[in-house]
């Protein structure tokens, strides 16, 4: 019987922070109170920073197998780790896709072998990401998918999506769509407006999201699936998925935080570290993402972590790869430019990056309390740092927040009672 007591920890308690210390216990949390005394097998001092339940990230690009110059899986949740996530949701967008249920079954096998945090396995829509053959959602449930998707890929036809949607709720899957209507978008690399026109560079309109986004709420309250609504990034989205929710619709989104942090008019130039899809909009979009997280209509933070080598993030936006790094950096960003401005509190961060995601997708995860599982991460809101590519785990470093000053790194992550992630002094 293993046991670790970690001492002058500061916790959340009715949102504010109180002394306390907390002991493990076979992966367990196993007693929380001020001045703990039993004895330990380790004992670690917390040295008054904040103790959270372990961040949970339900969008996370590991590239593993097929695609591991971008990412592994070792180093993928290595990363996860360094930010202070204990659990993450591994999209099926690797080679091969996790598209039947032997596929799902090893990439679960070789996740629990590699990984340093939990990865849920999303198994795909259809098969291979593409076309209209849908995958044996009952048997990819059975073989460990905690949920499917086509992330990267909308499906394009109505009746696959239907059909899809009936096959996950009688499988009792949550279903997670990249909606983006592919003949709307006109090939374009950035948000289409102004700055898009001044950079001479191609557009997507924010009704390439939000048209698959309306087809898809309806054909979600046909069936009665769990909807999940990937990176929503636009007005409209927001104020469809309210009017959504209002109707009864079982539908739940996140949004990353490059989203809440940036806009288009952030791109000065064409910069291929803020090519990302779908696309940073305009202002009045960002608005509109901080509105809908403040009054319930967006669930949850996610990363949408994406690793790509350094070749494919040169040159320019019209060529280089979408998608940016974000699972070392989105603590620390979004406690730094929301919670010290007073736009959420620490208590509201936390429950948008742990407690919603693990509720609502039903992981035994973020919660900090007597029972649970020793999955948890110690933050210093104290001293501030630069964001440095060169002390990023993750092979990607393809992020537009190196060079930021922030607060709240992450000085240790325990992941079942294990230590997987300590800051050196």
């Amino acid at each position: 019987m293993t046991t670790t007591l970690i001492r002058n920890a500061q916790i959340l308690q009715h949102d504010q922070l109180r002394p306390a210390d907390v002991l493990l216990q076979d992966g367990r949390i196993h007693a929380i109170g001020p001045q703990l005394t039993t004895l330990a097998d380790e004992v670690i001092d917390a040295h008054h920073h904040f103790l959270s339940p372990g961040l949970v990230d339900v969008h996370v690009h590991l590239r593993d197998p097929g695609l591991t110059a971008k990412e592994t899986i070792e180093t993928g949740t290595l990363a996860a780790a360094h930010g202070g996530f204990t659990t993450i949701g591994a999209m099926p967008n690797v080679d091969p896709v996790p598209d039947t249920p032997a596929r799902v079954a090893a990439m679960v096998a070789r996740n629990r072998a590699r990984a340093h945090v939990h990865v849920a396995q999303y198994a795909s829509i259809t098969t291979g990401r593409a076309g209209d053959q849908l995958v044996d959602f009952a048997g990819v449930r059975d073989a460990g998918a905690f949920a499917v998707s086509n992330d990267g890929s909308g499906v394009q036809t109505a009746e696959t999506m239907y059909q899809a949607m009936c096959g996950a709720a009688r499988a009792g899957l949550p279903l997670a769509a990249h909606v983006e209507d592919d003949s709307l978008t006109h090939h374009g690399v950035m948000n289409a407006g102004p700055v898009a026109d001044k950079l001479g560079l191609p557009g997507i309109p924010n009704v390439a999201e939000s048209a698959q986004l309306a087809r898809d709420l309806m054909l979600a309250e046909a069936s009665g699936v769990h909807y999940h609504v990937c990176h929503v990034s636009t007005a409209q989205s927001v104020r469809l998925i309210r009017d959504a929710k209002r109707a009864g619709i079982h539908v739940t989104c996140e949004v990353s935080p490059h989203h809440l942090l940036l806009t288009d008019a952030d791109i000065t130039q064409d910069d291929p570290m803020l090519k990302m899809n779908p696309p940073l909009r305009s202002p009045r979009d960002r608005a509109a993402l901080l509105a809908g997280l403040l009054d319930g209509t967006i669930d949850m933070i996610a990363t949408d972590h994406a690793p790509h080598t350094a070749e494919q993030k040169q040159g320019s936006m019209a060529t280089a790869a979408f998608g940016i790094t974000g699972v070392e950096t989105a603590f620390t960003l979004l406690y730094t430019q929301l919670v010290q401005p007073r736009i959420l509190t620490l208590g509201q961060l936390v429950k948008l990056m742990s407690t919603r995601p693990a509720q609502l997708f039903g992981l035994n995860a973020g919660e900090l309390k007597v029972g649970a599982p020793a999955d948890l991460a110690l933050f210093d809101l104290v001293h501030p740092y630069t964001i440095d590519a060169q002390r990023m785990v993750s092979k990607g470093r393809n992020s537009p927040f190196i060079g930021w000053h922030v607060v709240g790194a992450t000085c240790l992550t325990v992941v079942a009672g294990n230590v997987v992630y300590r800051k050196e002094n």
